[in-house]
């Protein structure tokens, strides 16, 4: 398995705006082949800050979700409210609820 976890700055006053068009990303992956997990989430400590976490069958899974028509499409429209994206983890989930074994 493949996994990522990080977070992002929306631009300010942006955050729910970015928080819709993530949540509807997540809507359009919950049927996509290969992707196991992906919730995000709201920083409680920053009013700009997102939590995003992933857990992908393959790294060529994740890479060819981002090639979806949908996801383009959303990507295009959700960047120009991402500040920054800071933080980037890559790990190898071994197991947990809700994960394949």
């Amino acid at each position: 398995m493949y996994g990522l976890f990080g977070n992002m700055q929306a631009q300010p006053g942006q955050r729910e705006a970015l928080l819709g068009h993530l949540l509807h990303a997540a809507a359009l992956l919950r049927d996509l082949d290969g992707c196991y997990h992906y919730v995000v989430g709201s920083d409680p400590h920053d009013p700009n800050g997102i939590w995003i976490s992933e857990v992908w069958r393959t790294p060529e899974d994740h890479q060819g979700s981002l090639t979806h028509p949908a996801i383009q499409q959303l990507i295009s429209v959700a960047r120009p409210l991402i500040a920054a994206m800071p933080q980037r983890f890559e790990y190898t989930p071994l197991g947990g609820k809700g994960l394949p074994e």
